[in-house]
């Protein structure tokens, strides 16, 4: 049941005592925060340090939510502000840098689905290491706009309100990256 109630119903539930409501807000964000966070810090040892914290300021933040804005636009408001905050305090952009899975690894000892043959999945690596290239490529406001829009499911107005912009900003950010994006990867169409 908890699963059908919204996320500021359940933030507000939260609010009250029901810790519940906090683990399925939580399991409901947990991947594209921390994927927003791992594309705009580039590290995963930062993304993780920040992950934490932002969970933790939204535990101590419980006793006095109210709803003004989406649970989402909240979450990632903090997010942007941790983010800047950890901008500031190293002076730059940290470097992206990509984890290979362990290669190590025993093969599977049956054929693996269509989608799953090793040529597939080497195409399928070499497109997302372009698009990863092609995202980090981008003016960091754009960057953050995009990653809000795809990661984070936010609208112009939320992304706006999350990164303290007006809409029309927020909508040309938003334009320009998909316009720098479409123009890098133009060649997959």
């Amino acid at each position: 049941m908890e699963e059908s109630r919204t996320d500021e119903t359940l933030m507000l539930a939260y609010r009250d005592g029901d810790a519940a409501a906090f683990e399925v807000l939580y399991a409901r964000h947990r991947g594209r925060l921390f994927r927003y966070l791992l594309h705009q810090c580039g590290r995963r040892e930062q993304a993780d340090e920040m992950f934490q914290e932002i969970w933790m300021s939204v535990i101590r933040a419980r006793s006095g939510y109210e709803v003004s804005a989406k649970f989402t636009t909240w979450l990632f408001r903090i997010a942007h502000n941790r983010l800047i905050d950890g901008f500031r305090a190293r002076g730059r952009l940290a470097e992206f840098e990509v984890e290979v899975g362990d290669a190590e690894s025993d093969p599977p000892d049956y054929p693996a689905p269509d989608g799953e043959q090793p040529e597939r999945l080497f195409d399928r690596a070499q497109l997302a290491g372009r698009l990863v290239t092609a995202i980090e490529a981008l003016p960091p406001p754009q960057r953050e706009a995009f990653l809000l829009a795809a990661e984070g499911g936010l609208t112009i107005e939320e992304i706006g309100n999350a990164t303290g912009t007006g809409f029309e900003t927020a909508k040309s950010r938003l334009r320009y990256a998909y316009a720098r994006l479409r123009n890098e990867l133009g060649d997959l169409r």
